[in-house]
């Protein structure tokens, strides 16, 4: 059986929703502010009252001062100095307060990288829920969204996009990565707005 929009079928009981990285520290007035992000909070949230506990969030968690950091993430938080915990206050790592309403029971996931592979705890808790499956939100499409993605496949989850609920501070990356996850993925990548995402969630 098909679901429009959906390549390979409805999706099942063992499927979660990653939300990626919906934090103050990307919302006006931060340094980091990606524009689109009051377009998709509201799509995003849509969902997440539906299927509050097959949700996780994941929160990127900046370095804690300026000069932090190994390798290139040191040279990275000298650029970034006015960006670290200690610059902007711990509570702009904070979801955005539509999104922390449902925690519990949504779960919340931080990481200190891009990629929310590397720490092992999201792969643990998925494995521990019998996950096969990812519907996958969030920001930004170029940046968090394409490490958390490229993970995702590595490991050999279905992913499923939903392309009106990402947001980037880029048209231009955000557009040409798209195009990446419909042309060259498209047996690991499916991607739908939420409109069919949600008639296919059931």
């Amino acid at each position: 059986m098909s679901a429009p929009g959906l390549t390979y079928g409805p999706l099942g009981n063992h499927c979660a929703h990653l939300c990626v990285d919906m934090q103050k520290l990307f919302a006006e007035p931060s340094e980091w502010a990606t524009p689109w992000i009051t377009r998709v909070l509201p799509r995003i949230v849509s969902l997440v009252e539906r299927k509050a506990e097959q949700t996780i969030f994941t929160r990127f968690i900046p370095a804690a001062r300026a000069g932090h950091g190994v390798g290139t993430w040191r040279r990275y938080y000298e650029r970034w100095a006015s960006m670290t915990v200690e610059a902007v206050g711990p509570q702009m790592v904070d979801l955005l307060p539509a999104l922390r309403a449902f925690c519990p029971p949504a779960q919340v996931i931080d990481k200190h990288v891009y990629s929310p592979w590397p720490e092992g705890r999201l792969q643990a808790e998925l494995a521990g829920r019998g996950v096969d499956t990812l519907v996958i939100t969030g920001g930004e499409t170029d940046v968090c969204v394409l490490a958390t993605v490229l993970g995702a496949i590595d490991i050999g989850y279905r992913v499923v996009l939903v392309t009106d609920a990402l947001c980037s501070s880029s048209d231009a990356t955000h557009d040409a990565l798209m195009t990446v996850y419909h042309q060259r993925f498209a047996q690991q990548v499916e991607t739908v707005e939420m409109e069919v995402l949600l008639s296919a969630w059931n």
